[in-house]
């Protein structure tokens, strides 16, 4: 029997040791999570902090399995790579014939005054990385008025709104001259800006924290790098992440900002993987959930001797949505900063600041190639579908605007009945809607069972909506709505 070690419980580790024991009948695996729970989506965990959904249905642990063993609420703390073991904090020994890092990474906690003491950060201050923290910012906020959200990336505006949705006045503070400035331009920045400014969140751009304020140890205000002190009851920073290397540094392998591996995810020891956040591919790390499944299927493929060669990551799965509580928000593939007098590009852009909407498309060889839309869950659905399943776009792109604006143009790309088998309808897992509609022919009648079967809607989730479309048109006439959405 091949002895595997996983050092990671979370989306990317889970994913891997589910599809190695179905592909290697000689795998046993001992999973190592440092977490008290078992595998859940982290994907949705601002939707937690929203309120929006409950900590339960964020699980993704698969059903116990006669060659997996599964240790949680204990962390890993060596690598004794000359005995091939692992160590863990109750000072358990694991042997391996492989050993795989899927340890993902930690939050980026800035150097901010007063925001830590000897036994960690303060009562009152936050970052959002698993499902304490998650838990611990929802407590707070039932006794909070105020809060301060550092960081206006895509988990920042999460946050802000979500506290904002539960009553509280809500501060974001963003250190670049705009909000999600690697997605968004200075118009579309600004539409956002008014947008947060409806739903009760103050912006402040292009400043950072300099120093917490507290009383008897809780936190009471902050003080700005300009000298504007607010008043706060909790901060909460989403000031990005960094990739986990220390046991992996600590073991002498090679590492960077990540710990570096090659196109078949081997690190510098002879034995030794990484995968998800925790790793550097040659191609860089996306900071993407697809790209951590993607290397898990990989690896699969590499330790039962299929080869590494595997499908690639599809260039449209650069979608990145905002599940923002009162804002839609979607960009994907050229969007930003970038040269919009450049000749291989048709730029097209509606702004309504008043109504809060902004829409910009950018086309290519007849082919949607970047969008941003922000304000309207109907136009980010239909830009969506057309980029990620290749659609053409009409001759005159003003049409695909004045369409999608006026409601019509959804239909034609959303329509589950028009959606063909072999079109993606789950850019996360890579799930087609024949899949799907295979999982209906073989007994599944919920989300949940087609979840199970196939994937799809683990990830980020927006496919759901999708999915459930798909399984009403195949429905029995007598199954009710909520059996589909139900477990």
């Amino acid at each position: 029997m091949r002895r595997v070690v996983v050092i990671g419980n979370g989306m990317v580790g889970s994913r891997f040791v589910e599809d190695l024991v179905v592909a290697d009948a000689e795998a046993t695996v001992t999973v190592i999570g440092k977490e008290p729970v078992g595998a859940y989506n982290r994907v949705l965990l601002s939707s937690v902090v929203a309120g929006s959904k409950s900590p339960a249905l964020l699980s993704i642990e698969p059903g116990p399995h006669p060659r997996v063993v599964i240790k949680t609420g204990v962390a890993a703390v060596a690598i004794h790579r000359d005995r091939c073991v692992v160590e863990d904090a109750k000072g358990t020994e694991h042997p391996y014939d492989d050993l795989v890092l899927a340890a993902g990474s930690v939050a980026r906690i800035p150097a901010i005054q007063g925001i830590a003491d000897a036994d960690g950060l303060i009562p009152g201050v936050f970052v959002l990385k698993d499902m304490a923290d998650a838990q611990g910012i929802v407590a707070a906020a039932k006794g909070a008025r105020r809060a301060v959200v550092l960081g206006a990336g895509v988990l920042g505006l999460e946050v802000a709104t979500g506290l904002a949705a539960r009553g509280i006045s809500v501060r974001l503070v963003h250190v670049a001259e705009r909000l999600m400035e690697r997605q968004l331009g200075w118009e579309a920045s600004a539409v956002a800006q008014s947008s947060l400014l409806r739903l009760g969140i103050e912006t402040h751009v292009g400043a950072s924290l300099l120093r917490v304020l507290t009383t008897r140890g809780r936190v009471t205000s902050v003080r700005l790098e300009d000298g504007a002190e607010v008043l706060t009851d909790l901060v909460v920073m989403c000031a990005g992440t960094i990739p986990e290397t220390s046991l992996a540094r600590a073991a002498g392998l090679a590492c960077e900002r990540g710990v570096v591996v090659d196109a078949s995810l081997r690190t510098s020891a002879e034995h030794v993987f990484a995968i998800g956040d925790c790793a550097q591919p040659p191609e860089g790390g996306r900071g993407l959930v697809a790209q951590g499944w993607e290397q898990a299927r990989t690896l699969v493929r590499v330790l039962t001797g299929a080869g590494a060669s595997g499908t690639a990551l599809d260039s449209t799965a650069d979608v990145v949505r905002v599940k923002a509580a009162g804002m839609a928000m979607v960009a994907m593939g050229v969007c930003g900063d970038f040269d919009r007098s450049d000749p291989r590009y048709r730029v097209l852009s509606l702004k309504d600041p008043e109504g809060g909407r902004y829409v910009e498309v950018v086309v290519s060889g007849g082919q949607l190639v970047g969008a941003t839309s922000i304000g309207d869950p109907d136009v980010a659905a239909t830009l969506s579908a057309l980029y990620t399943r290749h659609l053409p776009v009409p001759h005159d792109p003003a049409q695909l605007m004045i369409r999608a604006l006026a409601g019509g143009g959804v239909a034609a790309t959303r329509d589950p009945e028009d959606v063909k088998d072999a079109e993606k309808v789950c850019n996360c897992n890579t799930v087609t809607a024949g899949q799907i509609r295979h999982a209906i022919d073989e007994g599944c009648g919920t989300v949940k069972g087609i979840a199970g079967a196939t994937r799809a809607t683990t990830g980020c989730g927006d496919c759901t909506a999708l999915v459930e479309g798909i399984l009403a048109c195949h429905a029995p006439k007598n199954q009710p709505a909520s059996a589909i959405k139900g477990a």
